[in-house]
């Protein structure tokens, strides 16, 4: 069959690192064997029964059965408003201060294509999340790495950035509670973030996927909290984590109006909003009592636990996530990130996402997931320990 040629943007674009990861994971079920697949960051539980009924109910709605309103029905940005005032004290303006996405994902790639133009500079974190690479490829933008270090929290230090870089970068991305290294952020560290924005014309983008996961009974805080974060940017927040409506592609973005504004505009040219029905189902669990996200954080917390314990239990020396539902895990010496995946996958049947898929500095880590039971979690550990891998790493 005939092939058409492709354009430059689409053969700029990053290879996407979770694909090659869900290759070899089929590969190695497909010849029979049970893998306890850690790698990924799907969440494993239903959305919770309140919301599915809200959706029921308003898909039967003849009302959302036509086009809904471009940028998102206003009572589903009303919540929004309420949902920040009452979880963070943060006053927004719902028609100015507040877009709906089709999940935090498109406003992530979105961002870029408004704000930069070809050659600029985007400040992207690593390790981060890939998919912020793929928005600075459409957008023809370059890439100038932050480090996120254990020794400084795996928060950036702006002090050790080029003058020359920040006084060039157009936009930069952040994501705290973090994918994947599990910190979190400090009202400090925000306050910082934000005048050192200010200072050099840098729009922020903070990516607050994780929002509500947070351990050890502290809430993360959200980037609009410090001083002077709407002046500097947005933050973007999905109801995929919260509220476990990951298949449901539905996120806002909120903070700075002009940045609000200019998303729009990008998506009144590529969509008609999205299906009134699933707006109507976010409106009501943002307003609703939030007793579903409490038990979804101490599920995870227990899962944690689990983790980190039977890690202990067999020698590996990690530290506990602050937030997030991810696990940031230290390779043993004499392995790197993918050679000891590719181990734990091949010989455990442990599927782990290796951290130098997420760049240049996770490498000597690996990424897991708390998206299975305390038992399956604790079982991937000892298949792990029977490798002698950790026996090896403590007496040498």
């Amino acid at each position: 069959m005939k092939s058409f040629k492709t354009s430059h943007v689409l053969t700029q674009l990053p290879t996407q690192f979770f694909a090659s990861l869900v290759q070899k994971v089929n590969k190695v079920m497909s010849e029979g064997h049970d893998v306890i697949n850690l790698g990924q960051g799907n969440p494993d539980q239903p959305t919770p029964t309140h919301i599915v009924q809200a959706l029921q109910e308003a898909a039967a709605n003849p009302v959302h059965h036509k086009y809904p309103p471009f940028r998102g029905t206003h009572s589903l940005k009303e919540a929004v408003a309420v949902f920040y005032k009452r979880e963070y004290g943060v006053t927004l303006d719902p028609e100015k201060e507040v877009a709906v996405l089709f999940g935090g994902k498109a406003g992530l790639v979105e961002l870029p294509l408004c704000f930069t133009e070809p050659g600029d500079t985007i400040l992207v974190p690593d390790p981060g999340y890939p998919d912020y690479w793929s928005g600075v490829a459409l957008a023809k933008a370059k890439m100038s790495m932050m480090p996120l270090l254990a020794e400084n929290g795996f928060l950036p230090d702006y002090s050790k950035l080029a003058p020359e870089v920040a006084d060039e970068a157009k936009l930069m991305f952040l994501n705290y509670p973090n994918n994947p290294t599990g910190a979190v952020a400090t009202k400090e560290f925000f306050a910082e973030t934000a005048a050192f924005a200010n200072k050099h014309n840098i729009l922020v983008c903070h990516d607050f996927a994780y929002g509500a996961i947070g351990f050890n009974g502290k809430k993360p805080i959200s980037f609009l909290q410090a001083e002077g974060a709407k002046e500097a940017g947005i933050e973007i927040y999905t109801m995929s984590k919260t509220y476990n409506m990951a298949g449901w592609r539905i996120a806002f973005a909120v903070g700075n109006e002009s940045v609000i504004e200019a998303i729009n505009l990008l998506q009144d040219h590529m969509y008609v909003s999205i299906f009134g029905a699933i707006q109507e189902a976010t409106k009501q669990a943002l307003l609703q009592p939030q007793t579903c996200v409490e038990e979804l954080v101490a599920r995870y917390e227990s899962r944690r636990e689990a983790l980190v314990s039977a890690c202990h239990s067999i020698g590996w020396d990690v530290k506990a996530p602050e937030g997030s539902f991810f696990a940031w895990l230290p390779v043993p010496d004499g392995y790197t990130s993918q050679q000891f995946a590719d181990i734990l996958l091949e010989q455990a049947h442990v599927a782990v996402a290796p951290g130098n898929g997420f760049g240049e500095h996770g490498e000597g880590y690996v990424r897991v997931g708390l998206l299975h039971t305390e038992e399956r979690l604790q079982e991937a550990i000892q298949r792990i320990a029977k490798l002698g891998i950790f026996e090896r790493t403590c007496t040498m």
